[in-house]
């Protein structure tokens, strides 16, 4: 089986996985690259658990050849969290029990990420909208969509804080 280098930005730091030409972007990064946050779930794109974040656009990494991540930046919940520190979103996501068995939680929040970036402000039925494409089972929404909303806030005060030198 010919393999081909791929090489990309993952979370912040090059990687070069050598893959077969037809191995979904989900299965690189769970077996070889050891990235277990993105799931898979129904590996059709429908359920959204397998959500990351490419070059500024969720992407559903069950549907997506890794070789055609070549030079791109990508994020994945595990790309969330800085030098020890929840995201935002990851904090406000405990806070207001914005998750319940845990499998959807990687992709929402990756999706939630890019949502806030393309709208800092958004309304119920915005992150209603925005999230459509990532299913739950457990939690009835309600929940997520107050994280959505607390982490906007969250953001929102920090940018508008002022630096410390």
């Amino acid at each position: 089986m010919t393999t081909h280098t791929v090489s990309f930005q993952l979370n912040g730091r090059a990687v070069k996985p050598q893959v077969p030409a037809r191995e979904l972007l989900i299965h690189t990064l769970r077996e070889q690259l050891n990235l277990t946050g993105p799931h898979i779930g129904c590996e059709t794109s429908h359920c959204g658990a397998c959500t990351v974040d490419i070059d500024g656009m969720s992407v559903k990494s069950c549907t997506m050849l890794t070789v055609q991540c070549e030079g791109s930046q990508m994020l994945t919940i595990e790309g969330l969290e800085q030098g020890g520190v929840l995201h935002a979103l990851q904090q406000a996501f405990h806070e207001e029990h914005g998750l319940q068995c845990g499998y959807c939680t990687p992709g929402m929040i990756t999706r939630a990420y890019r949502l806030l970036h393309e709208n800092a402000d958004p309304t119920e039925a915005e992150i209603r909208y925005g999230l459509a494409g990532n299913l739950c089972r457990c939690t009835g929404y309600q929940n997520i969509v107050k994280a959505v909303q607390s982490a906007a806030k969250k953001l929102a005060a920090a940018k508008a804080a002022p630096a410390t030198a």
